[in-house]
This record gives C-alpha cells, structure tokens and sequence, in this order.
C-alpha cells in the first residue's frame, strides 16, 4: 500500500505464471482489491472472461463499484475452498486456463482499524474475513481453553513463546474481556517481549489466532484440489504464499501432484488415474529489491507456479 494505492504483490511473475491467453478464462480466487484482476482483464480479448471470488464483502463491493461495468468480469462472494461449486455452476469445470490464489490478508483488510486484523491500529478484535459468519477473535478467545490456545499459538503462530502468551492472555480475560487489538497486543507484549527483533511481539499470535477462526490452512488445501480439477489441460496454477506454513502446503500439493502415485512411481506403465496431474513451472518467485521498497507487504511473498498436464 503506498498512498493509498493498492500495490499488488508480485504481478510481473503473476501474469508471467498464468501466460495470459487473450481469449480465455481465468479465476482470480482472492480478489482482495482487484490489482491482479485488472491486470488480468488489460490482456484479455473480448472473447476473454475472468471470474473472481472473494469472501470479504467489502471487496466485492469494491469490484462492483470499479469493474461492474466489464463484461468480461464477474465476481462471487464466497470462500475459494468452494471453487470447484461455483465454476461447475457456470459449466466451465476442465475448461479454466488459469488460477491465482493470493493468500492470507489483503493490504486494505489490514489498513481498516475495525476489521481487527492489526495491532498497528485500535479497533474491535474481529480478524474475520466475513465480518458476517463465524467466530469473531473476542469470542474465541473468550472461551478457549489455555491447552488449545496454546496449540494454536505454536502450531499456527510457530510461536515459540507460545505457553507464556497462552497463560498471560487467559490471566488477563479473567480481568476483563479481551474486545480491542492494542488490548490483547499489549498483553503478547508484556508477556513476551520482542528483545531488540523488528517485529512487533504480537505478530505470530495475531497470524495465528486469524488462521484458525477463518480455517485458512483447511480452505488452502481444499481450494488448490479444487483448483486443479477446475483447469484445462495445459492451465496454470499461480499461488502467492506469505508465510511458512502456507508455502509448505502449496509445495507439498505441487510435488506430490507432479509425480506418480508412490505405489506407481517408477513403473513403465500406470494406469491414467495414478499419473500427474501437473508439472512444475520454473522456481520459487519472491519479490525484488525494488518491489519491496515500493510494497513492504511483498517482502515475505513467495511465488509458486504449476501447469496441468491431464
């Protein structure tokens, strides 16, 4: 985000990964707000057709209010982890030429005090990415137990303070609820304090406690299933990871679906159903100096690439 400007992260290497057709289609499955999706549509074709999703209804109404307009575009409100429902709603399953997932919380979601994403900025302890369904942080944190709190915090967070956190912020909603993100960012603090590293003592707990009440890891590996089923033969898959556990998964489900079943690998002859799905394209993408001097967000995004083969 620079000037109010929405910078989206990575966009040579996106579109570079996609291989844009001019007259094809192409699922932009976290719109966010839009950056990727309009440099999509400035090379399609009127022939071309771009589907986005997104389940933060503020984005969709962002893209109605700038791309409503384009008959190319259209965008659901829903979760990606339900891909495969919505393009086989629109009789385009196998016939995809490109998906891009562009993971975690977009720069706006973050800039917007009352979403609760953040701990640079007082607002309500929310964290949803539909404001409208699930658990808000408050509430979770309000009833979970310490044992499960602090599973979540090191497994989610990788938060190696993870049992001193978990025990602060239980003591301290003994006291008073915890309803505001400078409250539960200054109890992280107190308890684990960041001694001389850059970031803020809060930040592996604010990841982790995000990642659990909006089941990312879990929608992660449905949506890329989903991803691959929905491309056609020769498609690509284009997936933006901003940390470790995210990129584990993608790289994980790539590798795996570039290569024979285990039962099968090696053999000279196996059965259809057993062969890969994809084959990699290229390495691993992060972005350059110059990107992350002009987008601090860019400064953890990996890029991964595969291309559908049957």
């Amino acid at each position: 985000m620079e000037n109010g400007t929405h910078v989206p992260v990575l966009l040579e290497p996106v579109l570079e990964g996609l291989d844009v057709v001019a007259s094809g289609c192409y699922v932009d499955a976290t719109f966010g707000r839009g950056g990727h999706s309009r440099a999509i549509l400035d090379r399609l074709s009127d022939a071309g057709r771009l589907i986005a999703i997104d389940r933060d209804p503020a984005a969709v109404a962002s893209a109605n209010e700038s791309i409503k307009d384009d008959k190319r575009f259209e965008i659901i409100r829903g979760d990606y982890a339900e891909l495969e429902a919505f393009i086989a709603a629109r009789g385009l399953v196998g016939r995809v030429d490109g998906v891009l997932m562009d993971l975690g919380v977009s720069s706006p979601q973050l800039d917007e005090a009352e979403r609760g994403f953040s701990f640079k900025r007082d607002g309500p302890l929310d964290m949803r990415m539909d404001p409208g369904t699930g658990t808000s942080a408050a509430s979770w944190l309000a009833a979970v137990e310490e044992k499960e709190l602090r599973r979540v915090l090191k497994t989610y967070g990788e938060e190696k303070s993870a049992a001193k956190i978990a025990r602060a912020i239980v003591a301290a909603r003994e006291t008073a609820p915890l309803k505001t993100t400078v409250q539960l960012a200054d109890v992280v603090a107190a308890a684990a304090p960041a001694h001389g590293s850059r970031k803020h003592p809060a930040t592996k707990t604010f990841q982790a406690i995000r990642i659990v009440i909006n089941n990312e890891l879990g929608q992660l590996e449905d949506g890329l299933r989903q991803a691959v089923n929905v491309l056609a033969p020769g498609g690509r898959l284009c997936v933006i990871s901003f940390h470790s556990l995210e990129d584990r998964i993608v790289k994980r489900f790539m590798r795996d679906e570039s290569q024979e079943t285990e039962q099968y690998r090696g053999m000279p002859d196996v059965p259809a159903e057993f062969r890969p799905r994809l084959k990699l394209v290229g390495k691993q993408r992060a972005a350059t100096a110059d990107e992350v001097e002009a987008n601090a967000r860019a400064r953890s995004a990996r890029l991964r690439v595969a291309e559908k083969v049957a």
